[in-house]
């Protein structure tokens, strides 16, 4: 039985840290989707309350 070796970084491959190029592809393709997606139109906050700052109401 042998005693486990450590990694050191002579063992590393060259691009160790590296995205690849398909992951880089992959992320994208995600960007732009997320670009596309359009916001929903905002809320009035319409919820059957008076706002005192828009209608005053009756004085």
């Amino acid at each position: 039985m042998s005693a486990p070796t450590p990694a050191g970084p002579g063992l590393q491959p060259p691009a160790f840290g590296r995205p690849s190029p398909a992951l880089i592809a992959r992320a994208d393709r995600g960007y732009a989707r997320f670009l596309a997606v359009q916001a929903p139109d905002a809320d009035t906050g319409d919820c059957g309350h008076r706002n005192p700052l828009r209608d005053p109401g009756p004085e």
